[in-house]
């Protein structure tokens, strides 16, 4: 599933290709589960002829600036993207490998747009787990306003995280997935937090040390940056990651690059994977 890191290249992706542009072609699948039940017609004519002003992103939601309301509003569910011709796409990890990625336009795709310079831009999602909506103002109008704080731009100060923390019971790992609390945190990036905090996923929030709190924190800080840096390339993630070996479920004994056994429960409704001998 595309993760914070995911959504911010894609972000990128657009403020270098589409602001300042002007969409001068729009074409929609006629997929009422993607659009929720805006027609192509409707579609087309909220973006034909608008200027993107800015590509702006909250958690796992992005969105276009235009200069007339309404703006599109993007998330990618399972297996959404955005893909823009002539540029290296973001490349998604599924279950450890990568997504076949060379074809133009992309299979499945739901919204192609031309712009003025001749450029492309195509949202595609193959399981129909995507939306895009049309919102007035998207940061200001759910799902987007229902949302926790970035994990990127907004982390909260020591102080005030172990406050929220301290205020549920859930497992922390289920908090984390929690896109009401922490806007942007998934399966993967939940994981590699913990294992590097040294925090069993299953211990209860309100159970956790200012310290401990902290170590989650800095972690949660470190993570999310490095995978942006990287533009969500895995190649370009630490090697000593959880990550390169979390995939390994189905492997008899998988094990960490620093030969750490992994092991395997659900937490939050999630595959959760984790060191007990250095999660505590």
């Amino acid at each position: 599933m595309p993760e914070l890191p995911e959504v911010e290249a894609a972000r990128r992706l657009l403020t270098r290709s589409a602001v300042g542009r002007r969409i001068v072609s729009v074409r929609a699948a006629p997929d009422s589960i993607v659009f929720q039940g805006v027609s192509p017609a409707r579609i087309r004519g909220a973006l034909l002829g608008r200027r993107v002003i800015a590509a702006h992103r909250h958690g796992k939601h992005l969105w276009l600036e235009l200069d007339r309301r309404p703006w599109p509003s993007f998330h990618f569910g399972m297996s959404g993207g955005i893909a823009v011709r002539g540029r290296r796409p973001t490349r998604l990890v599924v279950e450890g490998r990568r997504a076949e990625e060379n074809q133009w336009p992309p299979r499945f795709l739901k919204l192609h747009l031309v712009l003025d310079d001749g450029g492309e831009i195509v949202f595609h999602d193959a399981r129909r787990l995507g939306r895009v909506r049309l919102r007035h103002d998207p940061a200001a109008e759910p799902p987007i306003s229902l949302l926790g704080f970035d994990a990127l731009h907004d982390l909260p100060p020591l102080g005030r995280l172990a406050a929220l923390f301290g205020a549920r019971a859930a497992p922390v790992k289920a908090v984390l997935l929690d896109q009401s609390f922490s806007a942007g945190v998934g399966n993967w990036i939940a994981d590699e937090v913990l294992y590097q905090a040294r925090i069993d996923p299953r211990r209860r929030t309100h159970t956790l040390t200012r310290a401990e709190v902290g170590r989650i924190r800095s972690r949660l800080r470190s993570v999310i940056s490095t995978a942006v840096r990287a533009g969500a390339d895995s190649d370009r993630f630490p090697p000593k990651w959880l990550f390169h070996t979390r995939w390994s479920k189905r492997l008899q004994s998988p094990v960490t690059v620093r030969g750490e056994r992994i092991r395997y429960l659900t937490v939050g409704g999630r595959t959760t994977a984790w060191v007990a001998e250095v999660q505590r």
